[in-house]
């Protein structure tokens, strides 16, 4: 693998229950982030310039609004470096999807930033940071799939079985804003523990309004519920199911209706970033 080459992995909300609205507007969540080999790869160069350049392939989002280069800015005025980089990116991850590729592309700058240019911040300041970014990027900062609450920083590592997932992106970006703007939406779901999660409990609070703003959603959850538990991840608009293998997993992927996109991907305790940044460092 290309040593300028950093993954930024995938997320999944296992489940989603909204407690409350704070004070200041946000929600009060219950979450358990499962992360993906699969994600993003960008290639970070660092240099002595003290620009950051952004080279984008994708498109759908303002190149000078990109958590990317919203991250490098933000880790280089904290830390008043005079280095630059240049970042390129492969987007994997669907845009609007529900499976954190902004905040895990932020989260991959951080802490690969932090290292080339040697600006020696922990990973609780860096999540700090990356807090100011999305309420996503703490736990790809932390780098372990966990149990959420507050509006998914505060964060607690959890052990989670070995599962092969399907996910289906129905050709469609939800509006996380317009989710939560709903006035239908259930704010009042009563908090779960984490031994109540891994005895089976748990929902989404966010499917039926998701569900009834954007049909093709509601379409590709009824689809995949023809062959497992079919659940939305955060706000949507991905549909994801859980299979035994990767060949079962796969054997469903191939059965997929062309207007929609899909991949299978096995979840992870341990992101493939810190991974990888542990065999470098070593």
């Amino acid at each position: 693998m290309n040593p300028d080459s950093w993954p930024a992995p995938a997320k999944l909300n296992l489940f989603l229950h909204i407690l409350g609205r704070r004070p200041d507007g946000y929600h009060q969540l219950q979450t358990v982030f499962q992360l993906l080999e699969l994600g993003d790869e960008l290639t970070i160069r660092a240099d002595d310039k003290g620009q950051i350049h952004l080279e984008q392939d994708y498109a759908g989002i303002d190149p000078t609004n990109d958590l990317i280069l919203r991250a490098a800015t933000l880790l280089k005025t904290k830390t008043r470096t005079g280095k630059g980089a240049v970042i390129s990116v492969k987007k994997r991850i669907p845009i609007g999807g529900g499976l954190g590729g902004g905040s895990s592309d932020a989260a991959t700058t951080l802490l690969v930033l932090n290292r080339l240019w040697n600006t020696g911040l922990s990973p609780q300041e860096l999540s700090a940071l990356g807090l100011q970014l999305g309420a996503d990027v703490p736990v790809f900062i932390q780098g372990h799939s966990a149990w959420a609450e507050g509006v998914g920083e505060q964060l607690q590592p959890v052990e989670l079985p070995d599962n092969w997932f399907l996910v289906i992106y129905p050709d469609c970006a939800v509006s996380t804003a317009t989710v939560f703007n709903q006035a239908e939406l259930t704010r009042n779901s009563t908090a779960i523990t984490i031994r109540d999660f891994l005895g089976g409990a748990g929902h989404n609070d966010c499917e039926k309004v998701v569900f009834d703003l954007y049909p093709e959603v509601a379409a590709a959850a009824k689809w995949l519920a023809g062959w497992t538990e079919a659940r939305l991840t955060g706000t949507g608009s991905c549909i994801y199911g859980r299979f035994g293998s990767e060949q079962e997993a796969s054997a469903v992927l191939a059965q997929l209706p062309h207007a929609w996109q899909g991949f299978v991907s096995r979840g992870c305790n341990i992101s493939p970033l810190h991974q990888k940044l542990a065999r470098s460092a070593g």
